[in-house]
């Protein structure tokens, strides 16, 4: 049994991580899908609903092969703060996340909460590239 945990702010992402999910996991597997959300002034009705149908994704796509639980996390922390910590709360075997092509000079830039999660995390990180999502 192995107990994954796929990071997601998109639709498009939750797909992309699905698709590298699809043959790996079983029915004894767990999944675990955290979107995280700064609550606040900084997180809008949208940003819920947006976050919400990234999740819904997951279910839709895994459920049928596997059990999954989504969380969205609106409580003030940053996502790499939330996925680790519930990474962490659910002793995950690997952390499932997706990054974008950026051009020579983004690269620098990395996508902060992508490289916080490499960067911070004790346990295999899996990193899906994705399509850029405008």
């Amino acid at each position: 049994m192995a107990t994954y945990v796929l990071a997601t702010n998109h639709v498009d992402t939750s797909a992309r991580l699905c698709d590298y999910l699809l043959d790996r996991v079983s029915r004894s597997d767990e999944v675990h899908a955290v979107n995280s959300l700064p609550g606040g002034d900084d997180t809008s009705s949208q940003d819920v609903r947006d976050g919400e149908e990234a999740l819904n994704v997951i279910s839709a796509r895994l459920a049928g092969v596997t059990t999954v639980e989504t969380h969205q996390f609106v409580r003030g922390n940053d996502p790499h703060t939330d996925v680790l910590e519930h990474a962490d709360d659910v002793d995950a075997d690997e952390i499932v996340i997706g990054i974008r092509k950026r051009n020579p000079t983004a690269k620098v830039v990395f996508g902060s909460t992508a490289q916080r999660i490499l960067l911070h995390s004790n346990r295999p990180v899996a990193v899906v590239p994705l399509v850029e999502v405008e």
